[in-house]
């Protein structure tokens, strides 16, 4: 099950040579083979919202009450140590080379690999002029043009309204801060209709950001919406 997450990270090889930023090894890759092996280990997930599921279980009780605006939802791995300090570093720190490690795992995930070869295109969810001008950078449109760079397209999505970190909110005030926060670009809709879409986030919560993201979409005619991020809070 591993062979091929093992294949793609070792890519990371025929650059030069670092530490691994989990266990310190050197010379490795950024993150080497043994840490994968310990900490990217997949496991059963919903397959429309990704939370953790018994094996054989297709989908956690909330999605079955309540489908999301999602076809599939894709998460190569917990938000816990040391992804979640690994993507706070990618993030908040500076560090966007990290970006080339967390493609080659999420490429490695199961399903991961079929939804990006079968989309039109990869959206990355935009940030705000605010946000971004803060950060320096988009983490998920990096991390798109790291994953499929001739699908990658940034101006089909659009984020329209400044909202409040959802980190700081809880789950209603997330819903509702996220009312008529994303648009599609009105002179490029007509690429929407009928499309196979992949969006790519760092990190999914509660999933509020991601499916106001669908809604819109799925308002503009696309066909089939793909979720992929790097990890998922459990």
């Amino acid at each position: 099950m591993f062979a091929g997450l093992l294949k793609g990270m070792s890519g990371l090889l025929h650059t030069l040579p670092s530490q691994c930023r989990v266990c310190h090894a050197w010379p490795t890759q950024s993150i080497c083979e043994a840490c994968i092996n310990r900490f990217a280990q997949p496991q059963p997930r919903c397959q429309t919202c990704a939370l953790p599921v018994p094996a054989q279980i297709k989908h956690c009780g909330a999605c079955i009450k309540s489908p999301p605006p999602l076809d599939i939802c894709l998460a190569a791995v917990p938000y816990a140590f040391p992804w979640s300090k690994l993507i706070v570093d990618y993030k908040f720190h500076s560090q966007p080379g990290l970006a080339s490690a967390f493609a080659l795992l999420l490429r490695s995930t199961p399903w991961v690999e079929p939804a990006l070869d079968a989309a039109d295109f990869v959206l990355p969810m935009p940030l705000s002029k605010e946000r971004l001008q803060t950060r320096g950078f988009n983490q998920a449109l990096t991390l798109a043009r790291q994953l499929a760079p001739d699908k990658t397209d940034q101006r089909l999505l659009l984020r329209i309204k400044e909202t409040p970190a959802q980190s700081s909110l809880k789950r209603a005030a997330r819903l509702s801060s996220l009312n008529d926060a994303f648009a599609v670009e009105p002179l490029l809709v007509e690429k929407i209709k009928g499309a196979r879409l992949v969006l790519v986030d760092d990190v999914m919560t509660s999933g509020a950001s991601l499916y106001a993201a669908a809604r819109v979409l799925r308002a503009a005619g696309a066909a089939h919406i793909t979720a992929v991020v790097i990890a998922r809070t459990e």
